[in-house]
């Protein structure tokens, strides 16, 4: 398929447009705006037609949309891009029509905000090697013989640690890999549960982990016996790996084009600063970086248009890795040593303080690590598109 623009989607950029110009990002909170987009229907535009009430988009209005928003001042990063873009496709592929019913109405009305329970301490990229477990314990009330109520459901408690855990502090749900298998091994035994975090008993315990620049993105998760009902199960128990595998498939694909227009941004200031310079090697090193932008995209727009490409996801994740964090360390470089002293005076007093290009310096050295390190990518590309041997690994 030639992925192309049509009328139609002409159109629908500038209704996108239109609506975007009419309602400011930046006088609501992140709650109160993802509450705007749903309202409208700008939620779930993949999600094909469904009852509840998210706009249907073809792919190529779907870029339209992720692109103007990437364009539009001020907008801010998606609070609820994990439900709908992760959790979502999940449940329409995988749910019970239960489940699709009591979950996907709040993300497509903004009002539930979720977290990705997979990446562990010592199984960060190796998702197969995850200990959190989750066992299924009879319920604590037994119906009496006078009674004719039914026994209460049985309840999973899921114990164990996640980390890099996006949105966390924020989320009202997590949805979490977990063993519910005991003595199961690798991508044996595992399930997908949802599981609340607001929980009664505590038994939920969120920790900021504070990164080079001094921010906390991302968290650390506790789960000590934290209860997930046994009717929210994705898939059916047992059948997590296929699951999981499947929502990581959709982790990358509309949303990579929208990120390459705030690269290009990024790159645009760069450029700004470099406007003068006259050392041929930094201009060598400032168009190649341009020229790959652009290779980015096309090859973007070429997987989203193809068929399925088992290989697509992890060279978009080697290639913008890459690219991003040479971006941080270009910025640097055009600044020469004037870029290692801050924008405000330090004291020991004060937490520091950073440019805008010294935190995409920082930031972007973890962009070859998470989301599946660069190691992890090459392995795939080698084992499951173009069959070589697989690398030996533990029980």
């Amino acid at each position: 398929m030639d992925f192309r623009f049509s009328p139609s989607d002409d159109a629908f950029r500038r209704d996108a447009r239109a609506w975007l110009d009419a309602h400011p990002p930046a006088e609501a909170t992140p709650r109160q705006w993802e509450r705007t987009l749903g309202a409208d229907g700008w939620i779930g535009l993949g999600w094909g037609r469904t009852p509840y009430g998210n706009r249907t988009a073809t792919l190529t209005q779907q870029v339209v949309w992720a692109e103007e928003y990437a364009r539009t001042p001020h907008t801010p990063p998606r609070l609820g891009h994990i439900g709908e873009n992760l959790l979502a496709p999940t449940l329409l592929a995988h749910g019970t029509a239960a489940q699709k019913d009591q979950f996907l109405p709040p993300i497509a009305r903004g009002e539930a905000i979720w977290c990705q329970g997979y990446s562990e301490p010592g199984a960060g990229s190796d998702l197969a090697a995850i200990r959190t477990t989750a066992i299924r314990t009879p319920s604590a009330r037994t119906p009496s013989a006078r009674t004719t109520s039914p026994r209460p459901p049985d309840t999973y408690r899921v114990t164990g640690q996640k980390i890099w855990t996006s949105h966390a502090h924020e989320a009202d749900w997590c949805f979490v890999l977990a063993r519910t298998e005991a003595g199961s091994h690798r991508h044996h035994g595992l399930s997908l549960l949802l599981v609340p975090m607001d929980q009664p008993d505590g038994s939920v315990e969120v920790r900021p982990i504070r990164q080079l620049t001094g921010t906390s993105e991302f968290n650390e998760v506790f789960f000590d016996g934290a209860r997930a009902h046994p009717d929210h199960v994705v898939g059916g128990e047992g059948n997590g790996w296929r699951v999981a595998m499947d929502l990581l498939a959709a982790e990358r694909g509309v949303s990579t084009l929208a990120q390459q227009i705030g690269f290009g941004e990024e790159l645009e200031r760069v450029l700004e600063k470099a406007r003068d310079t006259a050392d041929p090697l930094l201009r060598e090193r400032l168009v190649r970086q341009w020229a790959e932008l652009r290779t980015m995209r096309w090859n973007a727009l070429r997987t989203l248009g193809g068929g399925p490409d088992p290989a697509a996801p992890s060279v978009a994740k080697l290639l913008w890795g890459g690219w991003h964090q040479r971006l941080g360390e270009l910025a640097m470089a055009v600044r020469g040593a004037a870029a290692t002293a801050g924008p405000y005076d330090w004291s020991e007093s004060e937490p520091y303080e950073l440019d805008a290009a010294q935190r995409l310096f920082l930031f972007s050295r973890a962009d070859t690590i998470y989301g599946g390190s660069d190691e992890i990518q090459r392995t795939i590309i080698a084992e499951r598109v173009l069959g070589l041997p697989r690398e030996a690994r533990g029980q």
